[in-house]
């Protein structure tokens, strides 16, 4: 191992048990309910919600796909900011509403709140089980992506195999221990890292590679034009009509992603929600560093095999091993908090609804749901979220290292797939004629359409993303069952409207 491959995997080293400590000493004092473990006792502030959230949305695709991206495309991956700012201003309604609905009727999730709004249990099973197939792949990608952070920064003399075991042990051990308020510590270390990361990064490349920002904005004009314009370079159809109907899309979901929902009920109070939703915005900001690093390395690195390394075969071909870990350590980081949030996500939506007996109309699951904050039901209930949270990170983890092209594959569709519960999870708190049936149809249909697309080859759909026609396949067939057979309007257990302006009861 060279002197500088040394410095580097030392410093990775120290920061993961940094990391850990961080982790697992943030629960100390707390109370080992599941409410606290999946939504920290909803008593989060304003600073780490937002850094909560902001750890969703920079993510290890933000070092090394956003690069990519803009190494292979160009314009295209502008799409990432556009839908990201879109989605908070979506929050600022949909976030208070959400919370304000959960806490009145104690729910921890969009499954909770699907099978409490159609107080059936089959429906919040069924879309905890979706919501989980088109998570898991997101695990596995930031797993993937650890592991490709970690071998750049180390010089190679870290595998990707090792390196992938260690960020599902580091995650895995802080996230069981603490839940969410330990992926919210964690995220204050990452922050800062990928803040003075990315800051350096934007004073660094543009100086030492070219004479700054005038001669590359000058090189790009002049030599690399379709770069710059839809449907950008050999994209494969990403032009105008995929941007905007991909940003419609993408800001609908991320209000309803299951870790966008787990940071909405961790809050203190709505006003914390709508003051994050104003801040969240300027994180993005923080996203065209990574896209103007990986143009540079158009002219700077012409022949790279991976465009996915653009932003670090630039770092440690130009900077010292101390400083390379640095930011590998920050892009690392990147990939654990939100591979943290996913798992215990899914450890939520399945160990309480599959497992833990719901939040439906059953005596015994109000009974259960009602029961102090580690009392033996409410511990059982955590143990079995704890147990799914570990299970998932396994399957992802198998997945890294045994296909690594397989379920990477399925997360093209994940947000096209989490989509499709919208109407089940959102505006069902709204449309209060909609039953229970049109829902799951409507879903149903959704989902054929997205995955018959995908399948086919179709995805986007001459130009339209997939999603979209899915969504609206969804809505139609929803609209269609419950208009067309004469029924009475469901009695919701939401008679009071979930305005943002209530407070739960």
């Amino acid at each position: 191992m060279s002197g500088s491959a040394a410095v580097a995997t030392t410093i990775f080293g120290l920061a993961m048990v940094a990391t850990l400590a961080i982790g697992v000493l943030s629960a100390r004092g707390r109370d080992k309910g599941m409410a606290e473990w999946s939504v920290s006792s909803r008593g989060l502030g304003v600073l780490f919600i937002w850094l909560l959230m902001a750890g969703e949305a920079y993510t290890s695709f933000s070092f090394l796909g956003t690069a990519g991206w803009s190494y292979s495309y160009g314009v295209p991956i502008l799409y990432l900011v556009a839908y990201l700012t879109v989605g908070y201003a979506v929050a600022y309604v949909v976030g208070p509403a959400l919370w304000t609905y959960a806490g009145r009727h104690g729910l921890l999730s969009i499954a909770d709140m699907a099978e409490h709004r159609f107080r059936s249990r089959p429906v919040g099973i069924l879309v905890a089980v979706v919501a989980t197939v088109f998570l898991v792949p997101y695990v596995q990608v930031q797993i993937q992506g650890m592991g490709v952070v970690v071998n750049a920064m180390t010089y190679d003399s870290v595998d990707l195999n090792v390196a992938a075991v260690v960020s599902f042990v580091v995650a895995e051990a802080f996230v069981l221990v603490s839940g969410l308020r330990g992926s919210a510590w964690v995220s204050v270390l990452k922050d800062v890292l990928v803040i003075a990361a990315v800051a350096f990064l934007a004073v660094w490349v543009p100086l030492h590679y070219m004479d700054g920002y005038g001669d590359f904005m000058e090189r790009m004009v002049r030599h690399r034009p379709e770069w710059l314009t839809f449907p950008g370079h050999d994209s494969g159809g990403l032009n105008g009509t995929w941007f905007v109907t991909t940003l419609l899309l993408n800001a609908v979901t991320i209000s309803i992603f299951p870790t966008t929902v787990a940071g909405y009920l961790s809050a203190k109070s709505p006003n914390a929600l709508r003051r994050n939703a104003l801040l969240l915005p300027w994180y993005q900001l923080l996203l065209f560093i990574p896209m103007m690093v990986g143009a540079v390395a158009l002219f700077a690195l012409p022949a790279l095999g991976n465009p996915d390394l653009a932003l670090f075969r630039l770092v440690t071909d130009s900077l010292p091993a101390p400083v390379v870990a640095v930011i590998g350590v920050a892009g690392a980081l990147s990939a654990i908090v939100p591979m943290s949030v996913f798992m215990l996500a899914i450890g939520t939506l399945c160990g309480r609804t599959l497992l833990g007996g719901g939040n439906g109309s059953d005596p015994r699951s109000r009974a259960r749901r009602d029961s102090a904050p580690g009392g033996a039901d409410d511990v059982r209930v955590k143990r079995r979220s704890q147990l799914v949270c570990l299970l998932a990170g396994v399957v992802a983890l198998l997945g890294a290292l045994f296909h690594p092209d397989t379920l990477v594959q399925l997360s093209v569709l994940s947000y096209e797939g989490l989509a499709q519960l919208v109407p089940l999870a959102l505006l069902s708190l709204f449309w209060r004629r909609l039953t229970a049936g049109a829902g799951v149809a409507g879903m149903l249909t959704g989902l054929a359409v997205v995955v018959g697309l995908w399948w086919t080859d179709n995805d986007p759909w001459h130009g339209v993303n997939g999603g979209v026609l899915g969504l609206a396949a969804n809505l139609l067939v929803a609209a269609a069952v419950t208009y067309g057979r004469p029924s009475a309007p469901v009695t919701a257990p939401s008679r009071q409207s979930p305005s943002p302006e209530q407070e739960p009861a």
